[in-house]
């Protein structure tokens, strides 16, 4: 794996939003919105958290995971990957690519034990099948740099020794993963916006540390601002996922 972010398949990677926030033609020709395309995303996300727990791996598994599967919907449809075979694949390939393998059987186990809708009830077969397909769709692009190494030598940096201010700051690196931030900013420039609004919450004043950092605040700013914004906005329901899902499942 590369060690420096710049020299990376990660960085050469990075797009700019509006190339992230594109619904697929054949998706759209079934009616998916854009807003019902990020819920979809969501709430695959949170499914493959789901998973992960059950099969206990690691978290950064689980971000390379989300991070493969939002890069394989910037190229490819929901309509013709669809996304309850997609997530946990996904898993699948990042447990590998991680070096924290877990076995086809055991996550078949655990999606049939944790889904009782028919829809979601892959086989091992069906998985080993599409990680070829999403390899091919990622460009064998497997490399992904997190902000939590980042995150913590910064937290170390700035002498932050308050414990919730460091579990709110990872907590909120955690929730990125539920947007597209990893797809379109460095890892150090999300560590540091999620270390901005945990210092806002915690009234701790370090803005003349920010401002050693020479980095433009306008962006980690504007991070922090899509951050809060989807706290505000983005619930997810049945109902509305359900919704979603019957617009791909419809077979004209």
């Amino acid at each position: 794996m590369a060690a420096n972010f710049w020299t990376s398949s990660h960085f050469e990677q990075l797009l700019d939003p509006e190339e992230v926030d594109v619904v697929h033609q054949l998706d759209k020709d079934k009616g998916l919105t854009l807003e019902e395309f990020k819920l979809i995303k969501m709430h695959m996300t949170n499914c493959i958290l789901k998973l992960a727990q059950s099969v206990k791996v690691r978290q950064r598994v689980v971000a390379t995971a989300v991070t493969y599967m939002r890069r394989v919907y910037t190229r490819k449809s929901m309509s013709e990957y669809d996304p309850r075979l997609i997530a946990p694949t996904c898993l699948y390939l990042a447990s590998k690519v991680e070096e924290s393998t877990v076995q086809a059987r055991l996550l078949v186990f655990y999606i049939k034990k944790l889904n009782s809708d028919e829809k979601y009830r892959y086989e091992i077969k069906e998985i080993l099948e599409m990680e070829m397909k999403i390899l091919e769709a990622l460009n064998y692009y497997l490399v992904v740099f997190h902000p939590y190494r980042t995150l913590a030598q910064l937290l170390q940096d700035a002498g932050i020794n308050d414990m919730n201010m460091t579990q709110l700051s990872w907590g909120l690196v955690n929730d990125t993963y539920k947007m597209d931030l990893i797809l379109v900013h460095p890892p150090y420039l999300i560590a540091l916006a999620c270390m901005y609004i945990a210092s806002v919450h915690r009234e701790k004043d370090i803005t003349a540390w920010f401002e050693e950092l020479r980095v433009d605040m306008n962006v980690v700013k504007n991070i922090s601002m899509e951050i809060l914004d989807f706290y505000e906005n983005y619930k997810i329901s049945d109902e509305r996922i359900n919704a979603a899902f019957s617009k791909l499942d419809f077979k004209p």
